[in-house]
């Protein structure tokens, strides 16, 4: 090689800090080191802004990480003999990360989900292997969610040694984060703020579980949809996939926020747009959500707070929603400008929320009575 050539590779790498991955022999290798990428303007002003950790770059997303860590915990419990099958619901993306698991530690794989699921999602878990299966109605209470977890269990009850995750309520699913975790501490050194979707709640725990090893005084700011249950509001139809919850997910641990915000899908579509418009890097309805309260926390904790955000998938699932004029003009959620500042409620059952809003005090729905909600 000469030596304008290695000039230039030189110089390339001193201007964008290039590092290569490690070779992988196996899917398993393609997953985690993911990269952060600054994100300022217009989400944050004068040189403030977040650091996004870019979990799209896995396989199948964030949910790579917990689907491979609970399928191995549970073979090595003998929870999950050789060969069986793998029984959950999904609204997709761990559907992606359960068919990895499969193909990796050679089990079936049949997920469980409901008309809302992209139809590129579902023919890529096909093609991945996975039998995919549509429930036809939501539950009168516990909607979508409920009705594909009632057909789980009579899956589960129809095959012998077959196992679900239960990654609503599994404790593994906790644990699967600890790795995205310790990449970002190595990435950014002590975290301050941590902000998270929170649908499942797994990953909001299990990586402000590890962060606070090193900063006991992080303080994790929660990111839900409008007519999610998870915080203590009324359960609604929610247009908004992979944040949220029509049920009341036992990972969640509510003590660990100082704070929640909900956001509605037009400023999530706002905010993937113009993410994908000025950075080069976008996801989905999660995404979204969680762009818009990081660049508030930013302009709200200053250029001396380190703030960290999960982007937990890319762009490319959201083709026919999010980036779809037609898809977007129907539900009216295009040309909508969030504002600089959430709204505020005291107490998360105050009154029912239709746009972005925050609220300091967090509590488990079970300590008061969502009906308080007007």
């Amino acid at each position: 090689m000469d030596k304008i050539m290695l000039g230039k590779i030189a110089a390339l790498v001193d201007e964008q800090v290039i590092a290569a991955p490690g070779a992988a022999r196996r899917p398993r290798g393609l997953v985690g080191n993911t990269p952060v990428l600054w994100v300022g303007e217009p989400f944050a002003p004068g040189g403030l802004g977040f650091w996004a950790k870019l979990e799209g770059f896995n396989p199948g997303g964030m949910k790579d990480r917990p689907a491979l860590h609970m399928v191995r915990r549970a073979e090595l419990r003998g929870d999950l003999a050789p060969g069986a099958r793998i029984i959950e619901s999904t609204s997709g993306t761990l559907g992606l990360g359960l068919a990895l698991a499969g193909l990796v530690y050679r089990h079936p794989v049949t997920l469980v989900t409901d008309p809302g699921l992209e139809p590129i999602v579902a023919r890529m878990l096909t093609a991945y292997g996975a039998r995919v299966e549509v429930v036809a109605a939501p539950h009168p209470d516990g909607g979508w969610q409920q009705a594909r977890r009632d057909r789980v269990a009579e899956l589960l009850a129809a095959e012998r040694d077959s196992w679900c995750p239960d990654q609503y309520s599994n404790p593994d699913n906790v644990d699967g984060y600890e790795s995205l975790a310790l990449e970002l501490i190595e990435q950014l050194g002590t975290v301050d703020v941590l902000v998270c979707a929170v649908g499942t709640g797994g990953h909001s725990a299990g990586v402000a579980r590890v962060l606070r090893r090193s900063n006991p005084a992080l303080k994790l700011i929660g990111v839900d949809t409008v007519s999610s249950t998870i915080f203590g509001q009324r359960a609604g139809t929610r247009l908004m996939r992979g944040l949220g919850s029509s049920i009341y997910p036992r990972n969640v641990d509510y003590a660990a926020f100082a704070e929640i915000h909900w956001v509605a899908p037009a400023e999530a579509v706002w905010a993937c747009r113009t993410l994908a418009a000025t950075h080069l890097a976008s996801g989905g309805w999660s995404v979204g959500a969680v762009a818009l309260v990081a660049g508030w926390a930013a302009r709200t904790y200053g250029p001396d707070a380190t703030v960290a955000a999960v982007f937990p998938d890319g762009p490319h699932r959201y083709f026919d929603t999010v980036y779809n004029d037609d898809y977007c003009a129907e539900h009216g959620l295009l040309d909508v400008t969030p504002p600089t500042e959430p709204d505020v409620l005291t107490h998360p059952a105050q009154r029912q929320v239709e746009s972005w809003t925050r609220c300091d005090t967090v509590l488990d729905p079970s300590a008061f009575t969502v009906e308080r909600v007007r």
